[in-house]
């Protein structure tokens, strides 16, 4: 005796003997037309998932695409930024550099200056001590300051 146990779209399970003689072909083509069904049905279900599981990838990706852009625009933003502050930074050098060099120019003219003021004093003691030494006739002895033994300096 030969039985087939077969699960059914209801959940009934039914069980076909194929030695019954009750058992007839209208039977039979009616089973496989159920699991022909039923198959259809899983089938469906099968290539819906597969459908969904294929668009959750796709999505994944453009968001994972999306992020990855929206990365890609963070970091070019960032980079721009930062190429302006490099301008901003390379101004500032040539500023201080400009700045040097004049505190330079400055130093030198304050050396200049310094070196003036010390030959003006120098020539301001003279006419001072010029003024001093001489008489009426310019010098008190008749003679220069040099050969009177004093230096005007």
């Amino acid at each position: 005796m030969e039985e087939v146990q077969c699960l059914m779209a209801d959940d009934t399970e039914e069980v076909f003997d194929f030695s019954n003689l009750e058992f007839t072909r209208k039977d039979l083509v009616t089973a496989l037309n159920e699991m022909v069904q039923e198959y259809k049905k899983l089938f469906q279900s099968f290539e819906e998932v597969k459908a969904e599981k294929e668009s959750c990838a796709t999505k994944a990706e453009l968001v994972s695409s999306r992020d990855m852009q929206a990365a890609r625009s963070k970091l070019a933003t960032e980079n721009e930024e930062l190429r302006s502050r490099f301008d901003v930074v390379n101004k500032l050098n040539e500023v201080q550099r400009g700045v040097a060099s004049q505190d330079s120019k400055v130093a030198s003219m304050d050396s200049n200056v310094v070196s003036l003021d010390l030959k003006v004093d120098k020539l301001m003691d003279i006419q001072t001590f010029m003024k001093h030494d001489s008489g009426p006739s310019g010098n008190p002895s008749g003679q220069s300051g040099a050969i009177a033994g004093r230096s005007p300096f």
